[in-house]
């Protein structure tokens, strides 16, 4: 028994102008304006919407593919220019981190992206535009769309803006949070050794690499010019406030009360 075809719904020439003015706001809200308006509106076309309508224009998933090795390239370039003194290992997490599906498809949600997805009604029932790797797919067709109508330089741009920044940002935040915990190590560790030895505690900088926008440092904490503890740090203050925990530690009084 042959399968009946389900016959498309042409796509009229009002509700095409619509489509069109409708992603007109995304370029205004990301000040970006197309040439090639059809390769924009194809960037958000999931196959399921053309299975159900004729239009003038195809699904994301060649684009897709072009977008997928731009990205690859900007973040790649991005990383060698500003963190080629880390480890190869390093530069392959850090990449991982900012091409995963989980952060394109966060980052295609912060930009609005999920409003404008074309989706057939089944699709948009089962959840399509909330699902992480149409949004992912999104985020990468877009970046095709720019790539071709902008050029490398813009869409270089745009990663590093909407997506690389945001990320790296990220991962401060939370590097700050967990030094939070050792935040007050230092008073700690002074208040301690002026109360029960009457001594102030020095720290000196060992040692200090790498570029200026991305320097590491390793400070010592000393008593009398007998080192307590070492740490390493971002910065010599982070590197000062583990050098403390680590003293603290030595001395066992991490968990003892003033």
């Amino acid at each position: 028994m042959k399968k009946r075809k389900i016959k498309k719904r042409e796509i009229k020439e009002g509700d095409l102008k619509k489509i069109e003015e409708f992603f007109h706001l995304l370029e205004l809200k990301l000040k970006i304006f197309f040439k090639n308006k059809k390769n924009l509106i194809s960037a958000f076309c999931h196959r399921s919407f053309l299975n159900e309508v004729k239009a003038p224009f195809s699904s994301y998933e060649t684009l897709e593919f072009l977008g997928d090795a731009v990205l690859s390239l900007i973040v790649a370039e991005y990383l060698y220019s500003f963190f080629r003194e880390k480890k190869e290992g390093d530069l392959s997490y850090l990449r991982a981190f900012l091409v995963n599906k989980n952060q394109l498809a966060e980052c295609a949600k912060r930009l609005g992206f999920d409003r404008y997805l074309l989706l057939s009604e089944g699709e948009e029932l089962a959840g399509g535009r909330k699902n992480t790797n149409i949004l992912a797919d999104i985020f990468e067709s877009f970046l095709a769309a720019l790539y071709l109508d902008k050029g490398y330089k813009i869409c270089k741009k745009f990663v590093e803006e909407y997506l690389i920044l945001e990320l790296l940002n990220k991962i401060k935040e939370e590097n700050k949070i967990k030094e939070e915990k050792v935040k007050d190590a230092k008073t700690i560790f002074q208040e301690k050794m002026q109360k029960f030895f009457g001594l102030t505690p020095v720290y000196k900088t060992l040692k200090q690499w790498g570029p200026d926008h991305d320097k590491s440092f390793l400070v010592g904490v000393f008593l009398d010019e007998k080192e307590i503890a070492r740490a390493e740090g971002r910065s010599k203050k982070e590197a000062s406030e583990k050098a403390a925990q680590k003293a603290l530690e030595e001395k066992k009084w991490e968990n003892v009360d003033n």
